[in-house]
């Protein structure tokens, strides 16, 4: 076979002399001896045992990785190469540095980026889209007006603090990027995101952890239509529910509806919220406090309903007696004086009526009206006072001082 070797291209300068410069990516790689079959480059990390090597990195969300550190033997003079100030280089040709997300829970399914970007200083970048499904531990006392803070630390899988420092690289544009990316979400508003660089003990071995705090507000508006104001409605039907009749059934099929109605939010709530949480969020003592109310609600209809029975009973009671009582006087006298003992039956029985309580109304009626005006007070003052956090600033902001809430 006959070889064949590629001279350098030259170029021709404006003023017409001659320049030996390499014009090609491929001079550049001769020029640093990078080829497939040195692996110096890649079995081991660039620079000395004096220092550690500095890797720099940058996270934006969505969730864009930059990764940078210096190379050794990796740089060289644009002047020499037609102003060639960066070439790309396949992942396996140069050391990479083994950074790890410590919260991450699901390999990363992203393609990782095939190439390497080296610029004529010898520094090294990696760019990686990532998707990243780590453990967050959340904090729903206040759902959902709840301020989440989440964690992603990086860290290296292998070296030492003396091997590898980690760099925060970037600044508060970042925050500016991942804000303006968020406003396309629906349920997460994103406030800020925070750098912290800690050294960690992780069995024996010291490491440097990057740790990035990112901070974040539930958007509530959904669940405040879809779930607080529905409680709220069921609450006012219920308390429009005093004023049905107690003297039929409606009132208490009705009541019993409105309970199930509840119970089926609950079973939603109980969907929606995490498990997670160390605290009983103020949305479950809220549904849980509405749930007892209308069953509290529902057992004084009950009682109210037995009482007014109660009564109607005695007196139908009463009614017969006396009756039956007029009708064996009447077959014992004579004739003569069943009109006499009429009279005097008739006075006697208004006497006795005059000396019993509830003459122009019934006792055990009073008492069940009474009862059911105290248990209205009361019932009203409940749901006041369980006003859900957050829920008069949403909808009922101009009747706030009516409804305040302790957060």
């Amino acid at each position: 076979m006959q070889n064949s070797s590629v001279a350098p291209q030259k170029t021709q300068p404006a003023d017409g002399n001659s320049s030996n410069r390499s014009c090609r990516h491929r001079d550049v790689l001769k020029h640093l001896n990078v080829t497939k079959n040195n692996e110096l480059y890649s079995m081991t990390r660039p620079g000395s045992a004096e220092s550690p090597l500095k890797v720099y990195l940058d996270v934006l969300l969505y969730a864009i990785l930059d990764v940078w550190w210096q190379g050794d033997d990796l740089s060289w003079n644009p002047d020499d190469f037609c102003d060639i100030s960066q070439i790309s280089l396949p992942m396996h040709l140069l050391w990479k540095p083994d950074l790890t997300i410590e919260e991450m829970t699901e390999k990363d399914k992203a393609l990782p980026s095939p190439y390497l970007i080296v610029n004529s200083s010898g520094w090294v970048m990696n760019r990686n889209d990532m998707v990243v499904v780590s453990t967050c531990k959340m904090h729903v006392y206040k759902f959902p007006f709840d301020v989440q803070s989440c964690n992603l630390s990086f860290k290296s899988v292998l070296h030492s603090d003396n091997d590898i420092e980690l760099v925060h690289l970037g600044g508060s544009w970042n925050n500016d990027w991942s804000r303006k990316m968020m406003r396309t979400q629906s349920e997460w508003q994103f406030m800020d995101m925070s750098i912290n660089n800690r050294t960690v003990n992780n069995f024996g071995l010291t490491q440097n952890m990057m740790v990035y705090t990112i901070t974040m507000r539930r958007q509530s508006a959904l669940y405040i239509v879809n779930f607080l104001t529905p409680i709220l409605f069921f609450l006012c039907l219920d308390l429009t529910s005093f004023l049905i009749s107690d003297t039929g059934g409606e009132k208490l099929s009705f009541k019993v509806t409105v309970l199930l109605a509840v119970t089926v939010m609950q079973l939603i709530l109980n969907e929606i919220l995490p498990s997670s949480s160390d605290r009983i969020p103020l949305i479950a003592v809220y549904c849980i406090g509405s749930f007892t109310l209308m069953m509290l609600s529902l057992v004084e209809t009950i009682l109210v309903l037995y009482l007014m029975e109660k009564d109607s009973a005695s007196q139908d009671n009463e009614g017969s007696s006396s009756q039956l009582k007029e009708d064996s006087d009447s077959e014992k006298i004579s004739d003569e004086l069943s009109e006499a003992v009429k009279t005097l039956t008739l006075l006697l029985n208004s006497r006795k009526e005059e000396m019993k309580p509830g003459n122009e109304a019934r006792y055990w009626t009073r008492v069940a009206k009474t009862i059911n005006k105290v248990f209205f007070i009361v019932y009203i003052t409940a749901d006041i006072v369980m006003c859900p956090p957050g829920l008069q600033v949403a909808l009922f902001a101009p009747m706030a001082p009516r409804c305040r809430f302790n957060q």
